[in-house]
């Protein structure tokens, strides 16, 4: 973690870390976990029903990491809150408004150019890091002046990039000394450790914070990311028209066949589609469920506590090796 903008955070970190923002997955009690253990929480405002929930949230977070601040004398990671920016956000405005109340230190914005929001932002005193798929959008992102740039490469749970991670790293830092952020399976401190040396100031872990007992993920969910490896992720555009990796036997579980899927963006949850000879309505979200390719990674359902201690072990060997 060389980034000049980073040293602010340099003693409160235990990993160069951001656990990822996931929908419907990163809730109060995964971001307080997280940050008490030296790990940046991230987390998408629009899991919140409301910006009213988003206020509560915030307030809940930030006076029990205080709490144990003042029990532990050590001061947690930094919050970083996930704002989609995207013309489809019809919540942007008022979320930005109780981000900006609150101040985080870092926000990450999402789906489309960071620029609408980064002055407020950087009036605000938050770093701000975009998340972008391609080289196109970094060097759009970066000559906005985004603080950073969250590569999503190939392997990325979720809505993802499909660009290998040596190359877009490598592509990226030849023209941007600003803050790299990998995002695409890193599951354990020895991949993290190898981000590092690729030329990334952080990375991103998402799949295996979902596997822990402080995530809303449905229990279900992280049970299918034990039994499952990254032979069952498929790169998918049939849900969201973006390519996005799905866990299969959570496809098949709502009765629809991987491997013969409508095309983009065809399938809206709730709603009757056509699969063959048949109709098929499929669950809601939370019930077809997302991972990345480190799915082959997660071995059990964890606490944060043990995660993070095992991913530091396994970062310290790494860079002593």
């Amino acid at each position: 973690m060389t980034s000049d903008r980073l040293q602010r955070f340099h003693d409160r970190l235990s990993l160069p870390l951001i656990a990822a923002p996931m929908f419907l997955v990163s809730g109060v009690e995964l971001m307080v976990a997280a940050c008490r253990n030296g790990v940046i929480g991230g987390f998408p405002t629009v899991n919140c029903r409301s910006p009213e929930q988003l206020d509560g949230w915030l307030t809940d977070i930030a006076t029990r990491l205080r709490q144990h601040e003042d029990h532990t004398g050590r001061k947690a990671a930094p919050l970083c809150p996930n704002l989609i920016v995207h013309r489809s956000n019809a919540r942007l405005e008022q979320d930005l408004a109780v981000l900006l109340e609150h101040k985080p230190e870092i926000v990450i914005t999402s789906v489309g150019s960071p620029a609408p929001v980064l002055k407020p932002l950087h009036d605000a005193g938050s770093l701000v890091l975009a998340d972008v798929a391609s080289i196109r959008h970094a060097e759009r992102a970066a000559a906005a002046g985004a603080d950073g740039l969250v590569l999503l490469t190939a392997g990325a749970g979720g809505q993802t990039g499909w660009l290998n991670p040596f190359a877009f790293v490598r592509a990226v830092r030849a023209f941007y000394d600003g803050i790299i952020v990998l995002a695409g399976g890193i599951s354990d401190g020895r991949a993290l450790h190898a981000a590092e040396v690729l030329g990334c100031n952080l990375g991103y872990m998402g799949t295996k914070f979902i596997a822990t007992r402080e995530s809303m993920a449905d229990e279900r969910h992280k049970q299918m990311l034990v039994d499952s490896s990254a032979d069952d992720i498929l790169l998918t555009t049939a849900f969201t028209g973006l390519q996005t990796s799905m866990l299969k036997p959570s496809i098949v579980a709502a009765g629809l066949d991987p491997d013969d899927l409508p095309a983009r963006g065809a399938i809206d949850i709730g709603k009757d589609i056509d699969v063959g000879a048949r109709e098929v309505r499929p669950k809601r979200w939370r019930d077809i469920w997302s991972g990345g390719h480190s799915t082959s990674g997660v071995s059990g359902v964890m606490a944060v506590d043990d995660l993070v201690a095992a991913t530091v072990a396994e970062y310290r060997a790494a860079r002593e090796r």
